[in-house]
Order: structure tokens, then C-alpha cells, then sequence
């Protein structure tokens, strides 16, 4: 568990774990505490599909990344069990950042939402998630 009063540097060196967010898609966490987490990452080559917009699987990591931290910061081990997420427009701007927000923390089921935009304000996703404490980390 994570401590929900652990220094940003610790959040970054533990999920830096999460090599693929990380290190392929480029994420960055910008905050985090109890039921909260805003990330980003600047849009590169990488996260373009063949037509040149930003590929959904990319904007899903990062709202993914936003929640695994949201989710976990002062809880018991989290994970996601269902995710739903509608993308909204095109991003216009050179960063995407998701912002997660508790909506209902309970004993053993969390309900999260991500707002997912650019730098310009422009809304580009919505993802809503489920997510499971697992008891005693199990």
C-alpha cells in the first residue's frame, strides 16, 4: 500500500515500474494522492495510427496509468475489473493529460472517472473504471 502522504518521487519510482506506460508510451506523473492522479505525455510519432490521429490503445495507457495510481495511493492493492472508455475528439494540442478522480472508494470496489484532454483544453476521452481491493494484497 501507498502511503497517501508519500512524496511525489516515491510514486514516480514505484509506478516507474509500469515499464510499458512509462518507457514506451512516455507517461509522467504530475500529481497523486488519495483518489486522485493527473499524468501525461507529450504526443509523439509513436502514439500516431496510420492516419495520423492518436491511436485509442495510447490514450487508453495513459488513462490506465492515471488510474493505477488513483486507485492505489492510501488503499489496499487495486486493481481494475472493468473499464469503459469513449473518445470524444481528435487531440489539437502536443500533450495529453489525464486527470483520475475517485467517484465512490469502498471497502472492496472503487469507482473511478478520467477525463482525458490536451493541452489546449481540448475534452479527448472519457474513461470510467471498477476497480478490486485485494485483500491483504492477495
Amino acid at each position: 500500500m501507498l502511503d497517501e502522504n508519500c512524496p511525489i518521487e516515491e510514486v514516480r519510482a514505484l509506478f516507474g515500474n509500469d515499464r510499458f506506460a512509462t518507457e514506451a508510451c512516455g507517461c509522467r506523473v504530475l500529481e497523486a494522492s488519495r483518489g486522485h492522479a493527473v499524468c501525461e505525455f507529450d504526443i509523439a510519432g509513436i502514439h500516431r495510427n496510420a492516419q495520423g490521429g492518436i491511436m485509442g490503445g495510447a490514450i487508453f495507457t495513459l488513462a490506465d496509468f492515471a488510474l493505477a495510481i488513483a486507485c492505489n495511493m492510501g488503499e489496499q492493492p487495486t486493481v481494475a475489473v472493468s473499464n469503459t472508455i469513449d473518445f470524444m475528439n481528435a487531440a489539437k494540442g502536443s500533450t495529453l493529460i489525464a486527470t483520475c478522480e475517485v467517484d465512490k472508494s469502498g471497502r472492496s470496489l472503487g469507482f473511478y472517472t478520467v477525463n482525458v484532454t490536451d493541452d489546449l483544453g481540448t475534452p479527448v476521452a472519457k474513461m470510467t473504471a471498477t476497480c478490486f481491493r485485494r485483500p491483504n494484497g492477495a
